[in-house]
């Protein structure tokens, strides 16, 4: 990313998100308006890589997947049978992977190397 107002955004609502205080969602759907709108981003070939990566890191596998345009209206037209049951409730009782604050140093540290690319690329 080039663009250094996107850079100081993105750190900071990558802390909301940690805090809890931001929706993970929330922060991409940002993300994406933000690199819509300036000239910067929209100049900028590598800022919808580097944007994916920082989706993956803070989205559930779950939520990255986006319907293609006939899924929409066939969601809309058939209400699903399994309306009542929200998608958490589908996620495993015990979750090996890690303590919160691993997941947390190991994402703080996925960013800081997409920053250290970033301050290569610029050299």
């Amino acid at each position: 990313m080039e663009c250094e107002r996107l850079q100081r955004l993105v750190k900071s609502w990558y802390a909301q998100v940690q805090e809890e205080s931001m929706a993970p969602a929330r922060m991409v759907s940002f993300m994406e308006k933000h690199i819509a709108e300036c000239a910067f981003c929209l100049a900028d070939p590598l800022v919808r890589q580097d944007i994916e990566k920082i989706t993956a890191i803070i989205l559930p596998p779950s939520k990255i997947r986006k319907p293609s345009p006939g899924e929409d209206d066939d969601l809309a037209a058939e209400p699903s049978e399994e309306a009542g049951i929200s998608e958490d409730d589908d996620l495993p009782a015990v979750d090996d992977a890690g303590t919160e604050e691993e997941e947390a140093e190991d994402d703080a540290e996925t960013l800081d190397d997409l920053e250290d690319d970033e301050l290569e690329d610029d050299d």
